[in-house]
């Protein structure tokens, strides 16, 4: 049986500035004119050119330039990764294609040339329009810097999306509630609002360790995200995925392909690929499987995450799901069946806690079920372990 079509293409730019102190991604600070950033460049092209020579890339409907800061790598290096994609596919305009970019390096000609080689949303990494705040978490730009960004992405980019941190050790809570409103006044279309989170061998980690730093409070975090749901909503934003918030018409295509399933490539170091059929899913990362499920454990994942978006999971899918957790549970006497490990039930118990609501024939999380994420997305992945 083979694998159904990739829909949407991560390309990861593992370069930064600096590396930020509570940053564990796949990436490194390095000097802007390094061979180095060069050669990872010209890799990273030839990886598009092959994918696309085996047809990898003729059903793709979003592509996403993650990192890292692919700004940081400058337009020259840009220019080569945007070409050779729409050399080896179909960039038309109906494809959406993000670039994710820090404000310190975002300037008036990049906005311009991206723009021209088919880049249509732009996503600043902004986290903070306090200074103090910015200065804390080890940023390369200041407040005045990430309003400049944004208003120049705007001058060719309708789709502008910003990043916002909460829960930031020393942030108060009216100074998250400031940035929230200053993206807002800035007009933006997309807001992504995270809670800090604190990633062993980091350096907020370590110093942690040391009591030089708080550890983020929990109920501080989860008054930011109310906060932040507050502002957005009177903002005639809407919260259509647990971190994202957008204008109508705004919500990004990639972030709900993930939510929803869909097949995924990703290319460059430490990318994630996630390829699938009715029978098996994997996620591949570096040559390495490092998720390989079966039928039951995908419904299972893929109720997990239908609950992460507002729309939640409809009567349809969570009886489709049944049948195949439910099903299959039943004819293995390694797992009995009872009515309390079913999939009915374990919605039942979700709504009884109050992280989950049945109405207009669909589940949906509740703001609750969203707080305590890790409950209610547990609950639904152990129905298959």
């Amino acid at each position: 049986m083979g694998y159904d079509p990739y829909k949407a293409l991560y390309l990861h730019i593992p370069f930064c500035v600096r590396r930020c102190g509570y940053c564990d991604f796949a990436t490194s600070a390095v000097e802007r004119d390094s061979p180095v950033i060069d050669e990872y460049v010209e890799s990273l092209v030839m990886d598009i050119r092959r994918a696309s020579k085996e047809g990898k890339l003729g059903a793709l409907e979003t592509v996403y330039l993650g990192g890292g800061t692919p700004s940081y790598i400058g337009m020259r290096r840009l220019s080569m990764l945007l070409y050779a994609l729409s050399m080896s596919m179909h960039l038309e305009p109906e494809v959406e294609c993000t670039m994710e970019a820090n404000p310190e390096s975002l300037d008036g000609n990049m906005v311009r040339d991206i723009w021209a080689l088919g880049v249509n949303r732009l996503s600043i990494g902004v986290q903070s329009f306090d200074d103090e705040v910015l200065s804390i978490l080890g940023r390369a730009h200041d407040a005045e810097g990430a309003r400049a960004a944004v208003r120049t992405a705007q001058e060719r980019f309708e789709n502008v999306s910003v990043d916002l941190m909460a829960g930031i050790p020393g942030q108060s809570a009216e100074s998250f509630a400031e940035s929230v409103r200053e993206a807002v006044s800035l007009g933006v279309a997309h807001l992504s609002v995270y809670p800090l989170t604190i990633e062993p061998h980091t350096p907020f980690d370590a110093a942690i360790m040391r009591g030089e730093m708080a550890e983020p409070d929990d109920d501080v975090e989860a008054e930011a995200m109310e906060t932040a749901a507050r502002i957005l909503d009177d903002a005639g934003f809407h919260r259509y995925e647990v971190a994202s918030y957008a204008k109508p018409g705004f919500e990004s295509r990639h972030n709900t392909a993930y939510w929803t399933g869909a097949p995924y490539l990703g290319l460059g170091r430490s990318a994630v690929t996630m390829t699938q059929n009715e029978m098996r899913r994997m996620r591949v990362q570096d040559g390495r499987v490092v998720d390989d499920l079966n039928a039951r454990q995908m419904a299972a994942e893929d109720l997990m995450l239908a609950m992460r978006m507002a729309r939640g999971a409809s009567d349809e899918q969570v009886a489709k799901a049944a049948a195949i957790i439910d099903g299959q549970r039943s004819g293995d006497d390694r797992a009995p069946l009872s009515a309390e490990g079913t999939v009915p039930a374990a919605f039942d118990e979700l709504a009884s806690l109050g992280l989950a609501v049945h109405e207009g024939g669909r589940w949906r999380p509740t703001d609750t079920g969203w707080l305590c994420g890790n409950e209610l997305y547990g609950r639904l992945l152990d129905l298959a372990p």
